[in-house]
């Protein structure tokens, strides 16, 4: 039995625990995978108050977790599998065990969005499905194909140019739906190439992906791109992981919450970008998580 129980180990997540414990609550932090969440794999992180120099996701995921940790956090690498939380004391069941709590917050964030195309599930791994930050360094030398214009995009965009031949930025729009900053970078780049209004329409190849057919969206033409050894990152969203949480109402698959980030149900909070927000950002997330942490611990 623990007074407050969180799912996720992202920005928000861990945010909530430091707060939880600071105010004596006995506190378990869920996480299925590792500290950091989806900020913990980019290659670069920006913009966030008082960064180290050439802060990586990794790097970023690795202080988050010692500060969890030091201030006396539990962590415990579970597979949440089911969860009830209407009543008093809520449950939250995983693949290992079954935990109980009087609050519990909702902080495990969201999954990156696949395009759905064909050759996407046959060659994942092989040429797409591809993370910058691990990834990257195998593409070196080689034409790399980023899908997705918005900041996270366009930021692994970036990264991605200074190990590629040549980099292409696929994206639906007809202009990029990044800020000023990463959008005079892609013009400095000197090796990037803007395939606006179009969409990546299939990969194939025999054992990774060889070749694209981009899409345009104002024809509806395809055309045939040979790339053999190409390496395809793929951007184009966040869905948020709230599957299990069917005793909430919710808005285009986000869970609503007022300032104190309590849910429709008492005792039961969100935090971070599986909530419905204006901003998804590392600083909105942490902010959320200690918001959420506070009132749950009154």
């Amino acid at each position: 039995m623990y007074d407050i129980i969180i799912i996720g180990a992202g920005p928000a997540g861990i945010s909530a625990g430091i707060y939880a414990v600071s105010r004596g609550k006995k506190t378990l932090v869920l996480e299925k995978a590792q500290v950091g969440g989806i900020i913990g794999k980019v290659s670069t992180v920006t913009h966030y108050t008082a960064l180290e120099a050439r802060e990586t996701g990794a790097t970023f995921a690795r202080r988050m977790k010692e500060q969890a940790l030091a201030a006396g956090v539990e962590i415990a690498y579970e597979t949440v599998t089911g969860v009830t939380l209407t009543g008093p004391v809520k449950t939250v069941r995983t693949d290992k065990g079954s935990y109980q709590a009087g609050r519990v917050i909702l902080a495990n964030g969201g999954t990156l969005r696949k395009l759905g195309i064909p050759g996407e599930a046959e060659l994942a791994g092989h040429g797409i499905g591809l993370n910058a930050a691990k990834d990257g360094a195998d593409y070196a030398g080689r034409n790399i194909y980023v899908v997705g214009g918005a900041d996270g995009a366009v930021k692994e965009a970036l990264y991605l140019a200074s190990l590629a031949k040549k980099l292409t930025i696929i994206h639906f729009e007809d202009q990029l739906g990044c800020i000023p900053e990463f959008r005079e970078k892609v013009a400095a780049a000197g090796n990037i190439e803007l395939r606006l209004g179009s969409r990546l329409h299939a990969v194939s190849g025999d054992v990774r992906v060889d070749r694209l057919e981009i899409a345009s969206e104002k024809d509806g033409s395809i055309e045939t791109v040979e790339d053999p050894g190409c390496g395809v990152f793929v951007y184009a969203g966040v869905t948020p992981n709230t599957e299990l949480y069917t005793e909430l109402a919710l808005e285009g698959g986000y869970i609503p919450t007022n300032e104190k980030m309590e849910t429709a149900i008492p005792g039961v909070y969100a935090a971070g970008d599986i909530r419905v927000k204006q901003v998804c950002q590392v600083a909105t997330a942490v902010s959320d998580g200690a918001i959420a942490a506070i009132n749950a611990a009154m």
